[in-house]
């Protein structure tokens, strides 16, 4: 348990250098091609997103939903790619090479779907190389370019306003 908390910590200070260091110019291009970070146990299901990417017309196969659940079997065949708390090292190693594949993937957009304070998903939308971070929930502002405040349950509101404000600063 102490170590745990240990742990936390120390990833917790390379999230906040992360942030201190984090370029805040975001480039003026069209997105293309989306990451999705959802937490399981808020929003269990990709295929809203699948038919957001649609409807946006983002039909690149570099689309990516991956998910956070809290244990290993707790995951579902059907998703891209989970994680799960364990697959977080001391000072922000990654253990899962999917989810570091995911980290690396410079996307035009990256959506992070969750209102849960949990700081393996704040790390990793920290650790994006996404040029754009779009979230909805406000525990850290430096983590994303768009915050849109609302619940996970309320996503034709979400899509509603994501196509708004895209539309507005000219990304789709």
């Amino acid at each position: 348990m102490i170590l745990k908390a240990f742990r936390e910590k120390s990833n917790q200070k390379f999230v906040n250098n992360l942030l201190e260091n984090r370029d805040q110019n975001v480039q003026n291009k069209k997105v293309r091609h989306v990451g999705v970070i959802l937490n399981q146990d808020e929003f269990s299901d990709p295929e809203p997103f699948r038919s957001l990417f649609k409807e946006f017309n983002l039909n690149s196969p570099k689309n990516t939903v991956v998910f956070f659940c809290e244990k290993e079997e707790d995951k579902r065949a059907q998703w891209e790619t989970y994680f799960i708390a364990k697959d977080f090292g001391w000072s922000g190693k990654l253990r899962n090479s999917e989810l570091h594949q995911f980290v690396e993937e410079p996307f035009d957009m990256l959506i992070a779907f969750y209102n849960e304070n949990r700081p393996e998903l704040h790390q990793i939308v920290a650790m994006s190389k996404a040029n754009f971070k779009v979230g909805i929930h406000n525990h850290d502002q430096r983590l994303f370019d768009l915050i849109l405040e609302l619940s996970v349950s309320r996503f034709d509101l979400f899509k509603l306003e994501l196509r708004k404000y895209l539309t507005i600063l000219k990304k789709i």
